[in-house]
């Protein structure tokens, strides 16, 4: 017992805290070498600003199915897309953002910067004029030698416009530049209420507001696109059809008439048999040219019907304030940690029993 009693450690706050007191100058000395050394590594950091735009669409269907994933949704139940008879629901928006063909899209997107120094494509942005902190170069440096030691040459020809790159192949670098606009623009959906919040982080505070507009647009626009495409097929169909239709009702209208004014005074059996031909022909063309245009309106209405409607919730606006890097808080978390490790370190031996 008196063993289990010896090989009990215990800690002394009172001797710790003496000792830590006694060591007072040091501890000064240590916390503004780390403010220094803190403030010199984050200043260079790019500073970034987010823009966030918030809609809720309309949800398409009206199956049985959708009043009872209403109500699972209100306790907090996800039926996915029970509720709707699209493929594409809003649960499933976010993987959009992780498409090639949807990122690549808005590479075409104008923006400016916020000082009115550059304006370009959104590509030329993000390939040429991103800010990187100088302190890290070296590391950069070293890293990219280091990667192509071990990395095979990629003879996949680089983009030089967002126009020119193929998603279906892209070269090594355009596709570590996709990587980080997915990174950087990012979609959520909340479960319960399907509101979409789309979120744009850039260096620039006018490119992040435009960004987030541009991408809200970009977003409507596949799945107005999506919720229409057959519909749009059919509009198309019919009016080729009603065109088609017009023509034969012209041509059957002047063969009508051509044949009426040449033989006006003819009494003729067979004259007016042929006459009786035409005109049944030419009454046959109009009903099918009234019903092909009757068919074009009412697809008219069902693409106006399938287009869906989005309620913009919060529209994008140019952030005032950057979202990071935190410097203050950076620089206060530096000088608690130096803190506690120094601490630990003065006091091995009252706190951990390892003597020096």
């Amino acid at each position: 017992m008196e063993t289990q009693k010896n090989d009990q450690h215990t800690i002394d706050l009172g001797k710790v805290f003496r000792t830590l007191w006694s060591q007072k100058k040091r501890f000064i000395k240590v916390w503004v070498w780390t403010f220094v050394l803190s403030c010199i590594w984050i200043l260079p950091q790019p500073r970034y600003y987010t823009s966030d735009v918030k809609l809720a669409p309309e949800m398409s269907g009206e199956s049985a199915g959708g009043g009872l994933a209403s109500i699972a949704s209100s306790f907090g139940f996800d039926l996915g897309g029970m509720g709707g008879q699209d493929a594409i629901y809003p649960e499933l928006y976010p993987e959009l953002f992780e498409s090639p063909e949807f990122i690549v899209g808005l590479y075409s997107i104008r923006v400016k910067t916020k000082d009115g120094d550059l304006s370009t494509d959104y590509f030329t942005y993000m390939k040429q004029h991103q800010k990187e902190n100088p302190l890290t170069f070296p590391f950069r440096w070293v890293m990219k030698k280091v990667k192509l030691l071990f990395e095979e040459q990629d003879a996949t020809p680089r983009a030089t416009g967002g126009n020119d790159i193929n998603p279906f192949l892209m070269n090594r670098k355009d596709y570590g530049l996709m990587e980080t606009v997915m990174r950087l623009i990012t979609c959520a959906v909340d479960k319960k209420t399907s509101v979409v919040t789309i979120t744009v982080k850039d260096q620039d505070a006018l490119i992040s507001a435009t960004m987030a507009d541009s991408v809200k647009q970009h977003l409507q626009d596949f799945i107005i696109r999506y919720r229409t495409s057959k519909v749009a097929e059919d509009l198309m169909h019919y009016e080729e059809m009603r065109d088609s239709a017009e023509h034969e009702y012209d041509v059957a209208m002047a063969a009508y008439s051509r044949f009426c004014d040449a033989h006006k005074n003819t009494i003729l059996q067979s004259m007016q048999s042929e006459r009786d031909k035409l005109e049944n022909d030419l009454i046959m063309k109009q009903n099918s040219l009234t019903a092909m245009e009757t068919q074009l309106q009412a697809t008219k209405v069902k693409l106006q019907e399938k287009t869906p409607a989005f309620t913009t919730l919060k529209s994008a606006i140019v952030p005032v304030k950057p979202s990071a890097p935190k410097r203050m808080l950076f620089v206060l978390m530096m000088l608690v940690l130096v803190s506690i490790g120094y601490a630990c370190m003065l006091c091995r031996e009252e706190i951990f029993g390892i003597h020096k």
